[in-house]
């Protein structure tokens, strides 16, 4: 029998930022994968200028939207 892994959250909500420019709190973020930086505590997420960039993961809540969902947010993107 084979287990299936749940993938890492694709969305996450800001909580916290340094640089409202960049990240703005209770907005929706798309998250990049990326395991090196997981392992040292950050995200990788598209901000507020359309770049993918490191974050303290602290500053998200990470989301598990429906399929549905995370499909129309990646299309608007």
């Amino acid at each position: 029998m084979s287990r299936r892994i749940k993938a890492a959250p694709k969305f996450a909500v800001c909580i916290r930022s340094d640089d409202a420019d960049l990240l703005t709190p209770r907005m929706i973020y798309q998250v990049v994968p990326d395991t090196s930086a997981a392992k040292s505590n950050y995200v990788r997420v598209v901000d507020n200028a359309g770049e993918d960039y490191l974050y303290p993961a602290e500053y998200f809540m990470f989301l598990d939207l429906p399929r549905e969902i995370e499909r129309a947010l990646s299309e608007a993107a």
